[in-house]
């Protein structure tokens, strides 16, 4: 749910707290490919359809849409249950490139996305 401190002057949700929990949501996607560390390398598009106003819920689902030798692509949208009326718009969507690291900092193989296998829903 979001709150007065994330507001800017026109009463809506600042881009960048948005782009902050994008950037959690698709480390969360990421780290389903391997329990070690990720980072973010890029963001390739970020598109803000709507606003996010206060107290609206927000929901981020996210998706790998490309899984590579050291980095996974990630998509994650973005929508809020308007806190007035209680319908879900579709407010972000974007695109993030993670890339798997060692200790040392640098990249490092994962295992194969075909080797995970996900709980069923």
């Amino acid at each position: 749910m979001t709150m007065p401190k994330d507001t800017n002057a026109y009463g809506t949700i600042f881009g960048g707290v948005i782009l902050s929990y994008i950037d959690q949501a698709g480390f969360v996607e990421a780290k389903r490919h391997g329990l070690h560390r990720w980072v973010t390398v890029a963001m390739d598009r970020v598109e803000f359809k709507r606003p996010v106003h206060l107290g609206d819920v927000v929901s981020f689902y996210t998706s790998t849409v490309r899984a590579g030798t050291t980095s996974v692509t990630v998509r994650i949208e973005v929508e809020a249950e308007r806190f007035e009326s209680g319908d879900r718009v579709p407010v972000t969507e974007a695109t993030m490139t993670l890339v798997s690291v060692g200790p040392d900092g640098r990249p490092i193989p994962f295992r194969s996305a075909a080797t995970i296998h996900y709980p069923a829903a």
